[in-house]
């Protein structure tokens, strides 16, 4: 009986998952045995499935400890940790406070994936948070947010977003940190996906990260535009949020139009198609990690169920890649 072929290490290393049907062709040409394969494969599958980190922002009212302790017990992996104006730790205390916030997590495990900041220009500040993540070996971090402004400023507000993009990516190359800028969608920029794309075509691609949102893409982009940014920002695609929402139904106005408005909710309850968006983002060849958004506007207590139902949920959604 002749000898198989040992899988390949470089399949078993990549950080994105390998499809079954993947690896079933790489055992047809390879001609592993039938009998060892599906065993073989399933492990392969359940180790590439992606790593998952939450959001710390609806749980700021807790110590860092004791949400660590918290988030180990649901069987989290990293911590998306917010460094700005009212965060888990203030910008100005970033150099004293986040190295002891990344022994913390250690202790318990985890790890510091991303920081969620208010940077929006090439500053001081920015610069020490920077150096910071360095230090730690932080390798990303989320931008802050820039304004629409009024009705007729828009191309003006977009060129100066775009100024003050190209000064952060220089600058955080200096430090090797990669800087994310969310897909969000209202009032702020960049308010879709399209927007962007045009906002990050001729910047680097290695320099400069599109976080993906399935709320916010899906408020904007609908049943198809969501898709097609994912198609878009694939080269830059970074960082990916999963959070959800339903539409309730307001007061009317003076003509007597029905007004609506979003609210957030379970991952499996929600408008956003949760799982053919994870599918797209890995059919799009993302290998990164996914970040958690549990933003209910509960007490912690029940912030904290809903999250460990959320991500009970979200191991159902990658068992199917």
């Amino acid at each position: 009986m002749g000898m198989t072929t040992p899988l390949p290490r470089t399949a078993l290393a990549t950080q994105g998952p390998l499809h079954r049907r993947e690896l079933l062709r790489w055992g047809t040409v390879t001609g592993l045995a039938a009998t060892t394969f599906p065993l073989l494969a399933e492990k392969a599958i359940r180790k590439q499935r992606p790593k998952v980190c939450v959001y710390t922002e609806h749980f700021q009212s807790l110590p860092i400890p004791q949400v660590c302790k918290l988030f180990q017990t649901m069987g989290v992996d990293w911590l998306d940790l917010t460094v700005r104006p009212g965060g888990h730790i203030e910008p100005r205390d970033v150099k004293a406070k986040l190295p002891k916030a990344a022994q913390v997590a250690s202790d318990h495990g985890l790890q510091i994936m991303n920081l969620t900041t208010s940077i929006t220009a090439a500053n001081r500040a920015a610069e020490e948070t920077l150096a910071a993540c360095q230090q730690l070996g932080i390798s990303r971090i989320k931008l802050g947010y820039y304004r629409a402004g009024k009705f007729g400023e828009l191309s003006s507000r977009l060129a100066e977003a775009k100024r003050h993009l190209e000064q952060l990516v220089t600058l955080a190359a200096k430090y090797d940190v990669l800087p994310c800028v969310h897909v969000h969608s209202g009032s702020t920029l960049p308010s879709n996906g399209l927007m962007l794309f045009n906002l990050i075509r001729d910047l680097p691609k290695t320099r400069i990260g599109a976080f993906l949102d399935s709320y916010h893409m899906t408020i904007t982009g609908g049943a198809g535009g969501w898709r097609q940014a994912i198609d878009l920002l694939r080269p830059w695609t970074a960082m990916v949020a999963l959070k959800n929402f339903q539409w309730h139904r307001g007061d009317r106005d003076d003509m007597g139009q029905q007004r609506w408005r979003t609210d957030y909710c379970p991952l499996a309850d929600g408008v956003a198609p949760i799982g053919d968006f994870v599918r797209t983002i890995q059919q799009s060849g993302y290998q990164g990690f996914y970040t958690l958004h549990t933003e209910y506007r509960q007490p912690t207590e029940k912030c904290l169920q809903l999250t460990a139902d959320d991500f009970k949920f979200l191991k159902k959604v990658f068992a199917q890649l």
